[in-house]
């Protein structure tokens, strides 16, 4: 995995709220992000989820409910979320949660009608 770009801000805090399933990301540049552990959880940076290239992207369903359940740090440029649903594979790089942080109202609204292009669901069945 490629570095940190060394311009890139750094997270300076997190902090999981476990009622409200938000993990809340602020940034050395003072950037604040709010990602609920569903959205973490569905675009997992796993090849389990991604896929080993492009196209081979797996469709998430039935992690509405889903919560973190421990936060690892790997070395200093990233974190490895446990998930409730026993996914645990994804690296979060910082350059990356700053990413999602930017991108999240498209991505998810992306996700929302790919799920419903294929006739899933957030709920767990």
């Amino acid at each position: 995995m490629a570095g940190l770009n060394p311009q890139s801000p750094i997270p300076t805090e997190l902090k999981l709220h476990r009622k409200s399933g938000v993990l809340n990301v602020v940034f050395s540049d003072g950037k604040v992000f709010g990602f609920t552990c569903e959205f973490l959880r569905v675009y997992s940076p796993s090849a389990e989820v991604r896929g080993h290239e492009p196209g081979q992207e797996v469709l998430q369903t039935g992690k509405k409910n889903v919560a973190i359940t421990h936060i690892e740090p790997v070395g200093r440029y990233a974190v490895r979320l446990d998930f409730s649903d026993g996914h645990n594979t994804g690296l979060y790089s910082w350059d990356l949660l700053y990413s999602y942080g930017l991108n999240q109202e498209t991505m998810w609204q992306n996700y929302l009608q790919r799920l419903h292009a294929a006739g899933g669901s957030r709920e767990a069945k």
